[in-house]
């Protein structure tokens, strides 16, 4: 079992920066690609934002994010981030840190979840 722990979320004016971050312990060895999902509010379902493979060669964006988000991975810190900028008020969210298992896309399926870490823009 992997165990993620998200932070770097808070609130942010419209237009500024947030660096998310992810740390994975448990079995980190065990992890294939990673990727960061939303929830608008609870009980909703999760967003894809952005995943990246293992080696972090490749990566996918929402149309959402593409252009304005980076996500990257450290491997030998068992890390994972996500560079926000230009952030609008309909990237406010609960952000998560997941684990995925990867097919013909890079997160096929969701394995782990950490706990979340809430982003808030203000206009």
């Amino acid at each position: 079992q992997v165990q993620l722990v998200e932070s770097g979320g808070g609130l942010v004016q419209v237009g500024g920066t947030l660096r998310l971050s992810c740390v994975a312990s448990g079995h980190p060895s065990d992890i294939d690609a990673m990727a960061w999902f939303r929830r608008a509010a609870p009980g909703q379902s999760g967003d894809l934002v952005a995943a990246v493979t293992r080696d972090g060669h490749n990566t996918y964006y929402s149309g959402s994010a593409k252009g304005r988000f980076t996500i990257s991975r450290d491997n030998a810190k068992n890390a994972l981030y996500l560079q926000m900028n230009s952030l609008k008020p309909e990237d406010t969210a609960a952000y998560f840190c997941v684990t995925c298992m990867s097919g013909g896309r890079i997160c096929v399926s969701v394995t782990n979840w950490g706990q979340g870490t809430q982003v808030t823009v203000s206009a």
